[in-house]
């Protein structure tokens, strides 16, 4: 990507900016966000940065400009030199712990602590590295679910980005019938090459991950595997309404769903799609502003 726009504004203000935009559906993809504290000394005041492959367009600023209440900031533009600024955006970032699960990049060593399990997720055009709380969270959930006795025979991740939450899965319960799929073309080879790294198996036997692009559960590969004993969708308030027909029909009798990618203040309705399609919360994690949820039938759970 080669120009950036910038715009310096309190902590809350930027958060509450990176939150419309994973709110957004219409969202252009060509402008990818990051938001950071620019001194420890002044912990409230943050920068957003909006990354672009060309010169940003009125209607790509004004789009940045509108994520901003009331009085928007100023936004200053730069022009880069030719680096996947996704990938920079990213690069370095502090490995995390979830649970029994340490996530850390290529710049990282793994953990030598006993009992952790390891995943080296570089970064990429993938969401999903672990740093974020939705991420983050669901592996802590799959860690719990694991806990307290849930065993499923197979599960489907959906939105996998990266495939982290399906080789979290994987290494919980590895005699499961595994599959992973995403609407995004570019997390084909993204998922392929996290399991080379991490020695994930692939393939569609137990224990393996198999790995498909598909809208939603639109898929006959998807659909020819169900019902699943666990169903992870990790993306937005939005879709995740919106596919609760399709995602409880997808479930076996007593089989659970994990979701993650809604604010706490978007819980409500979300439980709410899901109660009318036969499911109950059963258990919930917050991590900061964000709800992971785990539900399970509620007929026969």
């Amino acid at each position: 990507m080669s120009w950036k726009l910038s715009a310096t504004a309190p902590k809350a203000a930027v958060e509450a900016a990176l939150d419309r935009r994973d709110e957004d559906p219409l969202w252009d993809d060509d402008i990818v966000l990051t938001g950071f504290e620019l001194d420890p000394d002044t912990p409230e005041l943050w920068r957003l940065d909006a990354y672009l492959s060309a010169k940003p367009t009125r209607q790509q600023r004004e789009a940045v400009l509108a994520l901003f209440d009331g009085h928007a900031p100023k936004l200053e533009s730069a022009k880069l030199p030719d680096t996947d600024w996704v990938t920079e955006s990213q690069r370095g970032v502090e490995p995390i712990r979830a649970g029994r699960f340490h996530v850390h990049t290529p710049d990282h060593p793994p953990s030598e602590e006993p009992g952790t399990v390891n995943f080296c997720i570089p970064a990429a055009q993938a969401f999903g590295t672990g740093h974020h709380e939705t991420t983050a969270g669901c592996l802590v959930m799959l860690d719990a679910m694991h806990a307290v006795g849930l065993r499923p025979r197979s599960f489907a991740d959906i939105g996998t980005g990266t495939g982290l939450l399906a080789f979290g899965a994987l290494s919980l319960w590895p005699l499961a019938y595994a599959v992973a799929s995403d609407i995004d073309p570019v997390c084909g080879p993204a998922v392929l090459g996290n399991c080379a790294l991490n020695d994930v198996p692939v393939g569609t036997d137990r224990g393996e991950l198999a790995m498909l692009i598909a809208d939603g559960m639109d898929d006959g590969a998807l659909q020819a595997r169900a019902p699943y004993d666990l169903l992870i969708a990790n993306i937005l308030a939005g879709p995740l309404i919106e596919m609760a027909p399709d995602f409880t029909a997808a479930v076996a009798p007593r089989g659970s769903i994990l979701l993650a990618g809604l604010l706490e203040r978007q819980q409500e309705g979300v439980v709410a799609a899901y109660r009318k399609n036969g499911f109950r919360l059963h258990r919930r994690i917050v991590n900061g502003d964000w709800s992971i949820l785990w539900l399970r039938d509620r007929f026969r759970g």
